[in-house]
Formats: C-alpha cells, structure tokens, sequence
C-alpha cells in the first residue's frame, strides 16, 4: 500500500523584526517623517510598540491625539515618502537575519506550506522583494492592503483558507503583540521571536505559546511540530 500523504504544515511569518531587520530604518524614517511634519518624534521604544500594525493605525498611535484628520494623512504620505528614500541610500541596511534564509529552506525541503501575514503595504512587500529574493519561498502573500489589519486575524485565515489548512496545522512566528493576539485569535499556535521589535516579556504575556531567543531552537521548535 502507499505511505499516507504527509499532513499539511503551514507557517505564517511576520516580516519585519521577524526575517528582516528593520528596526534602523523603521525608526529613522519615523523621525524623519515627524520632523518634516513639525511634530516632536517619537522614540525608538513608542515606535517599536506600534510596528506590525497597518501604517495608518500605527502612525495614528504616535501622533498627538488632536492633530487632526488632513495632518495625520500628511504625516502617513510624508513616512512614505521618507522611507521610499532611505530605502535607496547604501548607509541604511535592511538585512535578512541571521539564519532566516535558511530556515525557510529548510522548511520548504521539509514539505512546509509558507505565507506571509504583514502590516506592509503590497508596495512595501514589493520593494522588501526586490532587495531579498525571497518571493518564491512563500505560497500565499497577505498584507495591510488586503483587508483588516493584525491583531486582526483576517491575514492569518486567508492564508489557512488559500492554501487548505486548518487552525491545529498552521502556526504563526512573529516578533510583536500584534502577532501573537492575531495568532490567537485565529486558533494557531502563536511563535514569538526576541529579536526584533518585541520583548520576550511582552510576548509571553500576549499569549504565546513559546518565545525564541534565536533561529537555531525555533527551527527546531518547527521541525518537531506536529498537526494535531
């Protein structure tokens, strides 16, 4: 008789803090941005709390609560603006974590389904792309464009409804709140990761189910996981 077919096995990844370090640009473009506006910046612990969330609903967050509709849209154009030319200059670096490729890999030979669950823009992902060949790691893409933002767990089910699986076969890695609380909130088990935005403190009293110092044991964590 044939071997029963392998159980399907869905990661969702978070991008930023997660794969990608961009704490160095994220928050310069912040600063930028709030400058050029007139407005006092924020700091890098204000700015860090509100990464993962869509652009408009994180910026929203920063600004002062009376700044008024017209200015806070000018604010969200001006981070655009910002971060489309930081983006481009040498000095400013946007790198893969350590190990980030290769666990992909890894998965991908395992017989991992991969999406993404992002609060960036279709735009961002592109330019995120364009950077890191990474696009055909993953089989489904979902972003802030596509429908409700996290904690939201709209990007979460679209994704476990694109590609077949169910809540006990997928599971959510990300380095925010906002990652944890959509994880939950879609039924999945919820991965935290230390080195990004988030603090492992914070994480766990999200809710997650476990919290990774590094891409050695979440690997591990991953490959010893098994559908229910």
């Amino acid at each position: 008789m044939p071997a029963p077919p392998a159980p399907l096995r869905l990661a969702i990844w978070d991008v930023d803090g997660t794969l990608v370090d961009s704490r160095e640009i994220i928050q310069a473009c912040m600063e930028t941005a709030f400058t050029e506006s007139g407005l006092p910046p924020p700091d890098y612990d204000a700015t860090r709390k509100i990464v993962g969330l869509s652009l408009h609903a994180g910026i929203a967050r920063l600004a002062p609560p009376d700044l008024g509709r017209g200015r806070l849209e000018h604010l969200i154009d001006a981070y655009r603006h910002t971060f489309s030319r930081l983006r481009a200059d040498p000095a400013l670096h946007e790198p893969m974590y350590d190990g980030a490729l290769e666990v992909l890999a890894r998965l991908k030979d395992d017989g991992w389904l991969l999406a993404i669950a992002t609060g960036k823009t279709h735009r961002g992902l592109d330019g995120l792309f364009a950077k890191h060949d990474i696009r055909s790691c993953f089989d489904t893409v979902w972003c802030a464009d596509d429908g409700p933002g996290k904690p939201h767990p709209f990007m979460v089910e679209q994704s476990m409804r694109a590609l077949g699986c169910a809540p006990a076969q997928s599971l959510m890695i990300g380095d925010a709140v906002h990652d944890i609380a959509m994880a939950r909130a879609a039924g999945v088990r919820a991965l935290g990761v230390s080195w990004g935005f988030g603090q492992a403190g914070e994480l766990q009293d999200a809710g997650a189910d476990e919290v990774h110092h590094d891409f050695r044991t979440l690997t591990d964590s991953l490959l010893a996981f098994t559908p229910a």
